[in-house]
């Protein structure tokens, strides 16, 4: 069903309807920690506090566009220092956008392309719509190619500041986010990003890089299936629409991709494997939103198709050195050069603890653990023929206690904002694997890297 509604209100109306929301949570979360305080508990969630976290996030649905995004963002990289009822709510934005009418959208295109608006015969039934834009399928008459428009909600670029400005206004007068320069800092990264996904030029040029790199990875084509990205119409696209091959395919979590073959499914989710390396250790930039909706998989399972490059994020050579060298040592058991990526990368104070520098190195080595040798794995979570099976092995359920107790220590830092994006994308990947039920072993995947001369250590910077 679509929405009749344009998404534009009176900045008033929306400001006001989040502070409103605001002081009710932060009463709740007030209300919630005097009770604690009185029978002396340590933690705590309420049904008053789950309550107005339900009704904040509801507020968000109901103002739609870049308030939808921003706590889609809050609740995929905020979920290890946000509290638990917030994120739990957030989570629910996922899955509510609706496309606007074609009335709205029909005007924006034809002022957008002028004379070339008649070039293309666009359908009016919205193919697929998200918090920032919507999707037609389209034929470009001359050619009769199929593909699809992408178009930007109005007054996104105006308002996205504003917006962000609101929700964390909100989130700090119901006290759920703290007052520091370090998540100031993860603030700015994180409105940084906000405004790449509108920047339609960008992901177009982007997406055209990360065409012409993968053609020199070899690896990037596992046991017939490879990856590829859609071509895009320069002469279709511009500030605020782009328009792209249509590419027919199915999500990871779809019946058609449970029905392929288990050898198509393990090369999908080695290939997905094979590409996370390649960006962090070669690239230096990768697609950093886990969603399953920025991936297709072809009915036959041969291709694997990347969508959306608004979310890619580009790392500079301090962090990308501190990555490598975090996942290298978790690896290979180096305590010390494992606790000095995580210092380099924000993640641990340099006078932390044992206990906290336990938890973390627990936490890395937990999370790399399909990546060990086969002589290592745990043999309950493999096959008959030795194969580690991913969704079986509830990894991601396993580390999730292990964050717990870092976010309860007292030494614990908020990440920097560059690490949560590649934890997110980490742990997507780790997802998308296990969706697929895939059985395989990675230590060869991440054995070539091991071999390399590690960068050096002890550089200092952040993303750029």
């Amino acid at each position: 069903m679509t929405n009749n509604k344009p998404i534009r209100r009176g900045a008033l109306s929306r400001g006001l309807s989040l502070s409103i929301a605001g002081a009710r949570a932060g009463g709740a979360f007030a209300f919630d920690s005097a009770l604690r305080k009185l029978r002396g508990e340590e933690g705590g969630n309420s049904e008053r506090l789950d309550r107005e976290a339900q009704r904040f996030a509801r507020s968000l649905g109901e103002l739609k566009g870049s308030y939808v995004k921003i706590g889609q963002m809050f609740a995929l990289l905020g979920e290890h220092f946000l509290p638990a009822p917030l994120t739990t709510a957030l989570h629910q934005l996922e899955s509510q956008a609706q496309p606007l009418h074609w009335r709205h959208v029909e005007p924006l295109l034809r002022v957008a392309l002028g004379s070339r608006y008649n070039e293309l015969e666009i359908e009016p039934h919205a193919l697929a719509a998200a918090s920032l834009a919507q999707v037609h399928r389209a034929r470009v008459v001359a050619t009769d190619d199929a593909v699809v428009v992408k178009v930007q909600y109005p007054d996104l670029a105006d308002m996205l500041d504003e917006d962000f400005d609101a929700v964390v206004k909100m989130l700090r007068l119901a006290r759920w986010i703290p007052l520091s320069q370090d998540f100031d800092s993860w603030l700015a990264t994180l409105r940084t990003q906000l405004h790449a996904e509108i920047d339609y030029p960008r992901e177009m040029a982007i997406a055209k890089k990360l065409a012409s790199a993968l053609v020199k990875y070899d690896a990037l084509t596992v046991e017939g299936v490879s990856l590829s990205v859609p071509t895009f119409w320069p002469r279709y696209s511009g500030n605020q629409w782009l328009t792209m091959d249509y590419v027919p395919g199915f999500q990871a979590g779809s019946p058609e991709v449970a029905a392929l073959p288990q050898g198509r499914r393990n090369a999908l989710g080695r290939l997905m494997l094979e590409l996370f390396f390649v960006e962090i250790f070669e690239l230096g930039f990768m697609q950093s939103d886990p969603n399953f909706g920025n991936y297709l998989i072809s009915a036959e399972g041969d291709q694997l198709t990347l969508l959306d490059f608004g979310s890619v994020m580009t790392l500079d050579e301090p962090v990308q050195a501190a990555l490598c060298d975090t996942i290298v040592a978790g690896h290979c058991n180096d305590d010390a050069g494992l606790l000095s990526g995580l210092q380099r990368l924000g993640c641990l104070k340099d006078d932390a603890g044992s206990h906290a520098q336990e938890t973390f190195r627990t936490f890395v080595v937990n999370l790399l653990e399909p990546l060990r040798h086969p002589s290592q794995l745990p043999p309950e979570f493999l096959n008959a023929s030795g194969e580690y099976c991913w969704g079986r092995s509830a990894l991601l359920n396993r580390t999730g206690r292990h964050v717990a107790k870092l976010v309860a220590s007292r030494q614990f830092t908020i990440p920097s904002a560059d690490f949560a994006l590649v934890a997110r994308k980490l742990t997507g990947v780790f997802t998308f694997i296990a969706v697929l039920n895939a059985e395989f072993n990675a230590y060869d995947v991440i054995a070539p890297y091991l071999k390399r001369k590690a960068p050096k250590k002890h550089r200092t910077g952040r993303r750029t």
